[in-house]
């Protein structure tokens, strides 16, 4: 059950650096934001994979072809993911296009399953979808736009859970192709890599594209780094659980972000919780303590 642990400490360091990466989304842009994660969290990762590898005073696995197939394909998908979801973000039915990316729980079961031979039993795939039907009832707001006319932000939440649901999978096939060491020594290697890639990959497209924004990146850089820290030791406890359970089992816990966000939206907002999202969080609640009980 270690992984439960590792879910929980990713969950509440990604809340943290969302937060933070949405203060930086106004004077970076959206790119530039992102970038962050990736371009400053990589030097962290480097850091994390010298203790580990001190601590267990192993040699870092050397990279097989299907590690680097599953680690580039998984960091490939996130990007690509971010992408779309950016692009539902900029329709008008965008709580719609935001909830049907919270489908990645169920697709990432089915993903498992189909490329890594993940097995789920009945009792774990009815608590993905209890959980999964919480999140979708607490981020579908009343008034959102369920037209025929909302069918493309639709389409592009729910292709951004699934490349999210890749991603997952990517990133537990590449630590497990890396044999038999130690758990920990594998999930942080392949975070460098999947870092390093992302870094490099987002790092040329705003040199070609986009230099202003990478520009300001770097003059904001003392904001950027905390970002960039809080990103590599969120992942770092993702990739860990993925080290030790399916990712389908991670990506579902994981739905616990959306109590966290709640909590910090009343307990900084000031914002109240509406019956709506009290319901909502009771089925995430509901799914998770299934998933952890059942067999």
């Amino acid at each position: 059950m270690l992984w439960v642990f590792t879910t929980l400490v990713a969950a509440v360091g990604q809340t943290a650096r969302n937060a933070m990466q949405s203060s930086l989304t106004a004077s970076l842009g959206t790119l530039g934001a992102t970038q962050v994660r990736f371009l400053y969290g990589f030097p962290f990762a480097l850091v994390f994979l010298a203790l580990v590898t001190a601590f267990a005073r192993a040699s870092v696995p050397g990279p097989t072809a299907a590690f680097i197939v599953y680690t580039s394909a998984g960091a490939l998908a996130q990007i690509f993911a971010t992408a779309l979801m950016l692009a539902a973000m900029r329709t008008r039915a965008f709580s719609v296009a935001i909830t049907f990316t919270k489908t990645e729980a169920v697709q990432v079961a089915l993903f498992g399953f189909v490329f890594l031979g993940d097995a789920l039993t009945g009792a774990r795939v009815v608590a993905i979808a209890i959980a999964t039907a919480g999140v979708i009832v607490v981020a579908a707001k009343p008034g959102s736009d369920w037209s025929a006319r909302s069918a493309k932000p639709l389409l592009l939440g729910i292709a951004s859970g699934g490349l999210f649901a890749l991603a997952a999978v990517g990133f537990r096939g590449g630590i497990l192709a890396l044999g038999d060491g130690p758990y920990f020594l594998r999930a942080t290697t392949t975070l460098v890599w999947s870092l390093g890639i992302q870094a490099s990959l987002l790092g040329a497209w705003l040199v070609a594209f986009d230099r202003a924004a990478l520009a300001r990146s770097l003059a904001v850089w003392r904001q950027s780094v905390f970002a960039g820290f809080m990103g590599a030791f969120a992942s770092q406890f993702w990739f860990l659980g993925f080290s030790l359970t399916a990712a389908a089992n991670v990506r579902t816990l994981a739905l616990v972000e959306v109590l966290f966000a709640q909590a910090v939206s009343r307990r900084v907002f000031g914002q109240r919780v509406s019956t709506r999202e009290a319901a909502g969080m009771a089925l995430v609640v509901a799914g998770v303590a299934l998933l952890l009980l059942a067999p």
